[in-house]
């Protein structure tokens, strides 16, 4: 069973679940939004290459990316680690050290969390935001004749793992991409302080593909991509190639590229791309089902909910 099956059975559970939905969750009763975010040695990351330091980093920055899909200023952030017995004192205080570097880079405050045994070791961080701007952001806001934009390349994190894994030299973008991925929180700031309506914004954590078919499905739209537009570093189509790996499968589905993935008016793109944003897309009116049509200039691939259940991050390993 995935992440979206999950989540059906959760909100048809609860007697309110209004506020599922979006991966950060806009509490505008006391003007606060939250989230939460978990991490688990296997499925997150693997000790053997990354060190506490660097986890304790990509703690923060999975968290903070959230409240930047929702345009939020981060303020404070809650960390529970779950570890083995036998883990050591350093481990700990590297993870923190990590920690706070993060903190200090998005300007956020650890308020507290909890420490507990563990078979391995297990990372749930909660941050608070507060509102910055008066538009709203969700998934579902995307609409015919709109632009998708994203910060940032695609399939980087994949290639650094893939790197790490393998053991090959690549450069210290790539790896840092997938160790200390960085929040695109001041790209936020920028599509906040131009745009004036409310609009779609994502993270794309677990892949563009994935980011691009939830933000179809939630607005009930078609997302026109052109593959070969995609932006991707050319050091990461080159280690593709040289070792025979699809590369669709990087960009589309690697995941854990923490860029920010916005459908807005083609006006706004014109002052964005000048912050640093890319086109991805075009969002169309859907005639059936809600897809993203992704054309490698050879043929089309349409990926409805079928091709996501089968090809979308696996949040539980596998």
């Amino acid at each position: 069973m995935e992440e979206l099956k999950f989540l059906e059975i959760i909100k048809s559970t609860l007697s309110d679940s209004h506020y599922i939905g979006d991966d950060c969750a806009n509490l505008k009763e006391v003007g606060m939004f939250m989230t939460q975010d978990s991490l688990v040695e296997g499925v997150h990351f693997d000790l053997s290459t990354t060190t506490p330091y660097q986890l304790g980093v990509k703690t923060v920055a999975v968290n903070i990316s959230d409240l930047a899909a929702a345009i939020a200023t981060p303020v404070y952030i809650s960390i529970g680690l779950s570890m083995p017995r036998n883990i050591s004192e350093d481990f700990v205080r590297e993870f923190y050290r990590g920690v706070d570097f993060a903190c200090k880079k998005y300007n956020v405050v650890v308020t507290g969390g909890d420490i507990t045994g563990a078979d391995k070791v297990y990372i749930s961080a909660a941050a608070l935001g507060k509102r910055r701007h008066g538009i709203d952001t969700s998934r579902s806001f995307a609409a015919a004749g709109n632009f998708v934009i994203s910060t940032g390349n695609y399939g980087t994190s994949a290639a650094g793992l893939f790197a790490l894994k393998n053991n090959l030299k690549v450069s210290d973008e790539i790896i840092n991409a997938h160790l200390m991925p960085e929040a695109r929180l001041y790209e936020a700031f920028d599509v906040g302080y131009h745009v004036e309506n409310n609009i779609a914004v994502t993270d794309t954590s677990d892949g563009l593909a994935d980011a691009l078919f939830k933000i179809a499905e939630a607005s009930k739209v078609k997302i026109k991509v052109n593959f070969d537009e995609l932006p991707v570093l050319p050091e990461v189509k080159e280690l593709a190639k040289n070792n025979n790996v699809d590369l669709k499968d990087w960009v589309l589905w690697g995941g854990e590229d923490f860029e920010l993935l916005c459908c807005v008016p083609y006006y706004y793109f014109a002052i964005l791309s000048s912050k640093g944003f890319k086109y991805v897309g075009y969002v169309e009116e859907s005639t059936d089902k809600p897809c993203v049509v992704v054309n490698d200039g050879e043929k089309e691939t349409v990926i409805d909910k079928n091709l996501f259940d089968t090809k979308g991050y696996k949040h539980f390993g596998g």
